[in-house]
């Protein structure tokens, strides 16, 4: 793991075929090295959102599955870094973009690694999905370990990283929310397009990630079944924003 605030987080060696393509349509896309360069004239290029898939998979919808969205199992994950907003106002901007890179590139990492999609950034935030379009029986179980190896990379990070921004006393960290379900995952909009998850699995995670303390990551019932053993603190039931009734969530 990154020891200092300009260390890369560790990775393992990228695909050089399309792991989404060969596994949903036994298509050996290459991705990297000169086979890959015919490839690239058509636009068929690592996908920013995982590049061990490729942009091919970002149109599966409209061009192979022929449908704006489909239901998927899915295991949602977002994180949120946390002392942010409070750094905006006390360090200059070269600061706050080496804190954005890091927290960025350790989520990135993660994700990637266990197969999910960093699917957006949203100015502090980062949204993942795992299970599409590379397809695991395990998707919350891999999930979970790209949530811990996030927490563990930044916290490893941590104080060269804040010596090297002059956070001072202001406290960052991660705080991380999941949960796994149904999901409607698809192409919305008409006059501008975007590729993502919607519905009730995607609210809840939000909100578990909203609900985490910094190093925390909190999932709820359908992530703690379907990891076992993996989780063993107990549970708390939450308040959630936009939910009646109280939602069980588990540190994890």
């Amino acid at each position: 793991m990154a020891g200092t605030a300009g260390d890369p987080p560790m990775t393992p060696e990228p695909a050089t075929i399309c792991l989404g393509c060969w596994q949903n349509l036994h298509m050996p896309i290459p991705l990297r090295g000169p086979l890959s360069a015919p490839f690239r004239l058509f636009g068929v290029r690592p996908s920013r959102m995982n590049p061990n898939t490729c942009t091919i998979c970002e149109m599966a919808f409209s061009k192979i599955m022929k449908a704006r969205a489909v239901t998927i199992d899915a295991t949602i994950l977002f994180a949120d870094l946390r002392g942010y907003t409070t750094l905006t106002q006390t360090i200059a901007q070269d600061g706050l973009t080496s804190l954005l890179d890091a927290f960025y590139d350790d989520c990135a990492a993660a994700i990637w690694r266990y197969d999910g999609i960093l699917n957006k950034t949203i100015g502090d935030a980062v949204f993942a999905i795992f299970n599409f379009p590379v397809r695991r029986d395990d998707h919350a179980v891999q999930a979970l370990l790209a949530a811990r190896q996030i927490q563990r990379s930044f916290r490893d990070r941590h104080d060269a990283l804040v010596r090297a921004i002059g956070a001072g006393d202001i406290e960052i960290g991660i705080g991380i929310g999941m949960d796994s379900g149904d999901t409607n995952f698809g192409e919305f909009g008409q006059a501008h397009r975007d590729l993502t998850a919607v519905g009730t699995v995607v609210n809840r995670a939000a909100r578990a990630q909203a609900a985490a303390k910094s190093g925390e990551i909190l999932v709820t019932t359908a992530v703690r079944n379907r990891t076992r053993d993996m989780i063993t603190a107990a549970s708390a039931d939450y308040t959630l924003k936009g939910f009646d009734q109280p939602v069980t969530l588990f540190p994890a």
